[in-house]
């Protein structure tokens, strides 16, 4: 199949796939508001998150995105796929917004979109390219140094969201998942190259068991990130940034990669990252300052039907 045709059926596929994960992210978030918040990485969350049909959506969109996002890579270079699936960041502001019944914020979605195309700029710039790593037969004592630093940046979120109430323990909680997401990405990669050895290939090593620990863990974390968040964008602005991140380091770090380190590419590469850091600012601060502006309306709106009715105003 020739280029143009592949990039026919690739773009569109991960135009939605980036829409699926968005409308996932959304219908997730709001699903997890309408149970009692449970502690972090309680898997009570779960089951009772599986009786409500909005969370039962995000976890079909998810599904139907993943798949999508398998024909896109299928058909498509990872550099195009990749930065039209960090769109999902604005699809998820737009969804969130429509399900709440009111018009998206211009200022997020253009955080979104900046958010987007930082990521977009950095993964063009570090494209590993491949090495000479075995990747069916992966040292795990090699991987170490890495992965006790990966492990370290997730202990250390998860005790500073647990120590905290400030708002920014949800982005802890969410930069803690997209360590997790880029690490089960990075080791799904290992196992698809076992699997050209053999179907039976994975269980023969470890990394298949440790995918199948922390996959479910990060899943498990997206959810409390959600529940504890007062909107969507911010938290999906810091998962699908670090996650790419992650598996650039671990496709270095771990399978042998190289990315080409000149001055120009680092300089363009850091000016990338800042971009992606000033727009999860200004999606941070766009959201609070709407929130207060909302939670200033509402006593004259929302609670003077109670007052009328005799019954206490709740906080």
């Amino acid at each position: 199949m020739d280029t143009g045709t592949a990039l026919v059926i690739a773009v569109p596929a991960a135009v939605l796939g980036a829409a699926g994960f968005g409308l996932a992210s959304a219908a997730q978030q709001r699903a997890t508001k309408e149970v009692a918040v449970t502690p972090t990485l309680s898997p009570r969350l779960i089951v009772e998150l599986l009786a409500r049909p909005m969370w039962l959506l995000g976890l079909v969109a998810t599904i139907v995105a993943l798949a999508l996002q398998i024909v896109a890579l299928a058909f498509g270079p990872l550099a195009v796929v990749q930065p039209v699936l960090v769109t999902g960041v604005a699809f998820a502001a737009v969804f969130s917004a429509l399900m709440q019944g009111r018009h998206p914020d211009p200022l997020i979605l253009l955080g979104a979109l900046c958010c987007a195309a930082g990521l977009s700029a950095f993964l063009l710039l570090a494209r590993p390219t491949a090495g000479t790593s075995d990747y069916g037969q992966f040292d795990l004592l090699a991987s170490l140094p890495l992965a006790v630093v990966l492990t370290a940046v997730v202990i250390g979120c998860l005790v500073y969201a647990a120590a905290v109430q400030h708002s920014s323990r949800v982005l802890a909680l969410a930069l803690a998942t997209g360590v997790l997401y880029g690490v089960t990405a990075g080791l799904m990669k290992i196992i698809t190259s076992q699997l050209r050895v053999g179907l039976d290939e994975p269980f023969r090593h470890p990394v298949l068991y440790v995918v199948c620990i922390i996959g479910p863990i990060g899943f498990l974390l997206s959810q409390n990130t959600f529940q504890q968040g007062q909107l969507v964008a911010p938290a999906v602005a810091v998962i699908t940034s670090v996650d790419p991140v992650v598996g650039v380091l671990i496709g270095v770090g771990w399978l042998g990669e190289q990315i080409d380190s000149s001055p120009a590419l680092l300089a363009g590469e850091c000016l990338a990252a800042l971009v992606v850091i000033g727009s999860i600012a200004l999606i941070t601060a766009r959201g609070s300052w709407l929130l207060q502006h909302r939670l200033e309306l509402t006593p004259q709106s929302a609670l003077m039907p109670r007052r009328r009715a005799g019954r206490p105003i709740s906080g």
